[in-house]
């Protein structure tokens, strides 16, 4: 099998192939795994086994040229010549995106949802934002998968993975997701569904649905990028994320912080004044507002990621503490539509210190291992979300990771 035949075969059975949601990613940082030299590793694994099944007598012959070919694979890939058609996916990825955010934000209205005065009902402005919004999302994912603009490319991976998530709940609205990634609309069943239905899968009031997923990474690619779409390289470092080291020192102290929550160290009791023992409320207080503290400031820091190990886990903290709200409220914690948690230290205080003990050790020890991770994606220097083995094959961690959203 040729090289070529090689590459386009692994390349288009990981695009389109049964897990395209989960390796999306690696087809959109191909250039990290160059620069970080999994992409050289993998065509000197692939020649090195051609060369092995060539015959003794050729087989110097055929290192030295393998070794040219594969330098002059590195640069091809590496500096590639922005064609015509390059430049216009990367344009119409750029200004895709702004129209696609702008549809989405229609159907996060409430007056979307609602019967005007001229006459035209709900269903008929619901099914005619919708339209808007296939047609702005499939020419996103179009323009996406011939761009080279890989700032952008990764958020619109991110948004197909959740459209993956969420195909079911977009077929009960009559909106069909494709082999290719795009959709395709069925109007009629969607006049005929329940509104309700199609709001809450848009609400902007649940950070984590669908439509706010969709509006925070079309955000995102949008701001992201400051490539112009007639350079040949794309010079923004697919390595780390800008300014990790205070992304990277918040989620550790997040996680410090967390282990503190669900130790028994921290609920230790001291004597009072009256020689009875009681938990030290200031120090368990002092540790519960750091921890709201830099659970903040590492949302703040890190959401606009493009990382997917990052985007992933902190999905998964916002969906822990998404189910542990009643938990949480009980004791003094709360989370606003932003996802940015407060503390009642009044509530804390007056809270069962046991009950908040026994709460931490599970709620506490997950969050501190998912703030690890996204510690782990943003300092690492290795591309740990991507990359090709030698073997040939993609390095990816758990599947899961990469089908979760923001």
């Amino acid at each position: 099998m040729s090289f070529t035949n090689f590459w386009n075969f692994n390349s288009s059975n990981s695009l389109y192939g049964s897990n395209s949601s989960t390796n999306l990613y690696s087809l959109f940082s191909q250039r990290a795994s160059i620069k970080n030299g999994t992409y050289k590793r993998l065509l000197k694994s692939y020649f090195g086994t051609a060369d092995q099944s060539s015959s003794g007598s050729t087989s110097t012959k055929s290192n030295r040229g393998s070794n040219n070919i594969i330098d002059t694979l590195l640069r091809e890939k590496m500096y590639p010549t922005v064609s015509k058609d390059t430049q216009e996916a990367n344009s119409n990825l750029t200004s895709g995106l702004s129209s696609l955010q702008s549809s989405v934000s229609t159907l996060q209205k409430d007056s979307t949802f609602e019967d005007t005065e001229n006459g035209q009902t709900a269903a008929d402005k619901v099914v005619s934002a919708m339209k808007s919004y296939v047609t702005n999302y499939n020419n996103v994912v179009t323009a996406s998968k011939s761009s080279t603009l890989t700032n952008k490319t990764a958020y619109v991976a991110n948004m197909m993975s959740a459209t993956s998530k969420n195909a079911d709940q977009l077929a009960e609205i009559g909106v069909t997701l494709k082999q290719d990634g795009t959709l395709q609309l069925d109007e009629t069943k969607l006049k005929s569904a329940d509104l309700s239905k199609v709001q809450k899968l848009f609400s902007s009031d649940n950070i984590q649905s669908y439509g706010s997923t969709i509006s925070s990474r079309a955000k995102f690619a949008g701001a992201s990028s400051t490539t112009s779409t007639n350079t040949t390289t794309n010079n923004t470092s697919s390595s780390t994320d800008t300014s990790s080291t205070t992304k990277g020192t918040s989620a550790a102290a997040l996680k410090t912080d967390s282990e503190a929550l669900a130790s028994s160290e921290l609920y230790a009791k001291v004597k009072d004044t009256n020689g009875s023992e009681t938990y030290n409320i200031d120090k368990i207080l002092s540790t519960a507002k750091s921890f709201v503290s830099n659970y903040n400031k590492m949302f703040d820091a890190a959401e606009s990621s493009s990382n997917s190990g990052v985007i992933s886990n902190l999905s998964y903290i916002r969906e822990k503490t998404k189910n542990n709200t009643n938990a949480l409220e009980q004791f003094g914690f709360s989370v606003d539509k932003n996802g940015r948690m407060k503390l009642d230290e009044d509530t804390f205080k007056k809270a069962d210190m046991s009950k908040v003990q026994e709460f931490f050790k599970d709620y506490g020890s997950y969050v501190a291992s998912n703030a690890s991770r996204v510690n782990y994606y943003m300092n690492t220097n290795a591309n740990a979300a991507s990359g090709y083995t030698s073997r040939a094959s993609y390095n990816i961690p758990n599947a899961s990771d990469y089908n979760a959203s923001i």
